[in-house]
């Protein structure tokens, strides 16, 4: 079963940037899309964007434009950028399949706030 381990969450001032990692202990991208999710206090985990296969990269609205998604196959390390962050941002951001198949990770906070 691979594992997952998220990084790089932190305070950030609104408009700031921050850049999550999420290492993965086996292969992933050449068999699954993945993606990064998050979830705020009270609220369900959501998806926020996702890679495919192919390397094709979509995001839900409220962060298009301002996050990109990457992997690095050769480090098994999925990444999400940050830009322009906003107070809304702030939640537990984790990373898995699309169709959620591997056991989640502990997670990494984002907090925006002045």
């Amino acid at each position: 079963q691979v594992q997952l381990v998220e990084s790089g969450g932190g305070l950030v001032q609104p408009g700031g940037s921050l850049r999550l990692s999420c290492a993965a202990s086996g292969s992933i991208s050449t068999i699954y899309a993945m993606a990064w999710f998050r979830q705020s206090p009270g609220k369900q985990r959501e998806l926020v964007a996702w890679i495919s296969t192919s390397g094709r990269a979509n995001y839900v609205n409220s962060v298009k434009d301002r996050f990109t998604i990457s992997i690095d196959n050769a480090k098994n390390t999925v990444y999400l950028q940050m830009n322009s962050l906003k107070p809304e941002d702030t939640a537990v951001y984790y990373c898995n399949t699309v169709a959620r198949g591997y056991s989640w990770g502990q997670g990494t906070q984002v907090t925006v706030s002045s």
